[in-house]
């Protein structure tokens, strides 16, 4: 039996966080699916980037959108929505099967506005009702702007995956988020069941923590942090408030495990599946992550997580944790607007050369 199996069996759901054309088009998304036990997708605006930079699948599409007058975010939203219709009809069964449960891609909204509430909330509504797919999650930073933008897009019915979030409090801030749209909903008569991840960030803590760490603590930070925010996340799901609304039919925010891919090159390639495998969570792999897992992979012998101990001893070493996740924040909303930048620009730049061609 495959790892990826196995963790499927333990209760985690598999995503693969990639799209392109040429996935879709070759089979290979389904040969996952079928093979790898993958369940749903997530995207951002740097795979974009590179899979229409870096290829021609998307020639044809980006000529013809041109001669209907289209342009910049407007052309990549259609080619971007194009995608993930199709990837969430390969998933429309998962997501049948499990009751929308699971079976769910992910589009996110311009990271340009991660600090506009009300922008945020239009365009969430705007890209929801243009993909037609009920199995689409928008994706919001959980900013403090978007915190108000995610309980409104609950509250509206619209399914969020809330991204860019770095720390315990910030997964709870989330979940309280999703909490209130959904009694909101409830109090106003209308159906509960409105799906939501909560996409906590993995990797990126050891990446910034990696030249002031100890030899003995690296890798250990990002995997604490995750343990952390699972323990709240079982608390949460375990209080009166939030059963309240599961005895009305909604359903759990998941948390999901985002940036898992491993930066160290001296580390494992699939340490950050192995530790943060754990039932009722999802784990959005890169590709390569999901492919040497599936070839080598191993939960049978997952540590027990003290993510306490482990970051009282960060603290001990010198290495604020509150400041690490404020420099981690900023960055991941800086680093997603150069992204969101440096896709229109290859929009721009590929348009023009096929205009010229």
């Amino acid at each position: 039996m495959k790892a990826t199996q196995k963790l499927h069996e333990l209760g985690q759901s598999i995503w693969l966080d990639n799209i392109t054309r040429g996935l879709l088009a070759s089979g290979t998304l389904q040969h996952y699916i079928e093979g790898l036990s993958v369940t749903g997708l997530t995207s951002n605006p740097t795979i974009f980037d590179h899979a229409i930079k870096n290829s021609k699948d998307y020639d044809d599409a980006i000529s013809q959108k041109l001669k209907e007058g289209k342009s910049g975010e407007g052309l990549f939203f259609e080619l971007a929505i194009e995608d993930l219709q199709k990837a969430a009809d390969l998933f429309r069964p998962i997501h049948d099967r499990t009751d929308g449960v699971d079976g769910w891609v992910s589009l996110e909204v311009s990271p340009l506005l991660a600090h506009d509430t009300a922008s945020t909330l239009a365009a969430a509504k705007d890209i929801h009702a243009r993909a037609g797919r009920p199995n689409l999650f928008i994706k919001i930073p959980g900013t403090s702007e978007g915190l108000p933008a995610i309980e409104e897009a609950i509250f509206s019915g619209i399914p969020i995956n809330v991204t860019l979030l770095f720390s315990r409090a910030q997964y709870v801030a989330a979940a309280e988020a999703y909490l209130r749209g959904i009694e909101r909903r409830i109090a106003a008569g209308l159906n509960p069941n409105v799906g939501s991840v909560a996409s906590l960030f993995v990797s990126r803590w050891d990446v910034a923590a990696d030249k002031t760490t100890p030899e003995a603590l690296h890798n250990r930070l990002g995997i604490a942090i995750a343990g952390q925010a699972l323990e709240s996340y079982r608390l949460l799901l375990s209080q009166p408030r939030w059963q309240r609304i599961f005895n009305e039919g909604a359903r759990a925010q998941r948390l999901l495990w985002a940036s898992t891919g491993t930066k160290d090159p001296k580390a494992s390639d699939t340490l950050y599946i192995e530790a943060l495998a754990s039932p009722l969570t999802v784990n959005t792999m890169p590709e390569a992550t999901l492919k040497a897992f599936a070839d080598h992979g191993n939960i049978a012998e997952v540590p027990p997580n003290r993510p306490d101990e482990v970051i009282a001893k960060f603290a001990h070493a010198g290495i604020s944790v509150d400041a690490l996740q404020s420099q981690l924040l900023a960055e991941g909303v800086a680093s997603f607007a150069k992204s969101w930048n440096d896709l229109l620009a290859c929009i721009a730049s590929k348009s023009g050369t096929l205009k010229a061609a």
